[in-house]
């Protein structure tokens, strides 16, 4: 592998796209129409690095652990392509760069959240939570809920409940997501000695966990729809993707086989980027009401 490749692999580009994602979502809602290009752009540009930067350091503070796991042993570090003092350096100079580039270009508290949200990933779930409880990736899926709010505080300059909303989605999503995935790869976190749900309380009570989280995620989903945020499209959208999560949830309870936790997995992956689709679709579908119009007669 090129070094710049491996360099991009620290990053872990898939994951930091699915956050941009929601970043995007979360400014393309935040005002009608199009919002301003240059904090859109800059405030993307700046989630991205900080994103980046968490993920490095993940791979930093993971070493060791990733060594042990089949699934990440082919990483950078591991396989000694790059040296940690390499990987420290490109993480600091990703932050440095996102916190430059929002601070100048975005606005202060967009600087300071996504600051927040780094630190929240890189070190406390990375170096507490992920080797501390079980319920590591619960207590730490706010940093991943962030981007959202991030993106909407850089457009719109401030917190708004419909911004929060979001987060709260992104939230009750992550358990589910990740505990599809960690129940797959329980014998890897087994043998890295990480306390993941599926290693310290068994297969049977992660599935249960996993149905329990679906249906707050369910619920969760109606709230844009009956706090005016959305209307019918959204709704419609929204009532589909959570029967089909709902499938795959209740299914976990007696899967067809040990893969149909990947499968899971994968579905949840799509759920939530098809979500935010239909939020915005529905945004743009819509006619100005509500905290639109709100916000129209303010900055008339």
């Amino acid at each position: 592998m090129k070094q710049w490749r491996a360099y991009l692999e620290l990053t872990k580009p898939r994951v930091v796209a699915l956050l941009v994602f929601t970043a995007l979502i979360g400014a393309l809602l935040a005002v009608p129409g199009l919002p301003p290009w240059r904090p859109l752009l800059a405030g993307l540009a700046g989630i991205w690095l900080a994103a980046g930067s968490a993920a490095a350091i993940n791979h930093l503070v993971d070493q060791r652990l990733d060594e042990l796991m089949a699934r990440t042993a082919h990483r950078p570090l591991p396989t000694g392509q790059l040296r940690p003092m390499q990987v420290l350096a490109f993480a600091l100079l990703l932050g440095a760069l996102a916190m430059v580039l929002l601070v100048a270009w975005v606005n202060l508290l967009t600087a300071v959240l996504t600051f927040a949200s780094l630190m929240g990933y890189a070190v406390v779930y990375t170096a507490f939570l992920k080797r501390a409880t079980p319920q590591n990736i619960v207590i730490g899926g706010i940093a991943g809920a962030a981007p959202p709010v991030l993106g909407w505080t850089a457009v719109a300059g401030g917190l708004h409940a419909y911004a929060l909303l979001l987060c709260l989605i992104v939230f009750l999503w992550t358990p589910p997501h990740f505990w599809a995935l960690a129940i797959f790869r329980r014998h890897d976190y087994a043998r890295a000695g990480i306390p993941m749900l599926p290693v310290t309380h068994g297969v049977t009570v992660t599935r249960w966990h996993l149905l329990a989280y679906t249906v707050l995620l369910a619920l969760a989903t109606l709230l844009p729809y009956l706090t005016g945020m959305s209307g019918l499209f959204y709704l419609g959208g929204a009532l589909v993707l959570d029967a089909g999560f709902l499938y795959y949830a209740v299914r976990m309870l007696r899967p067809p086989d040990e893969y149909f936790a990947m499968r899971t997995f994968n579905y949840s992956i799509l759920y939530l980027a098809a979500l935010f689709g239909f939020l915005l679709a529905d945004h743009w579908l819509r006619p100005i009401s509500g905290f639109q119009s709100a916000y129209a007669a303010l900055h008339r």
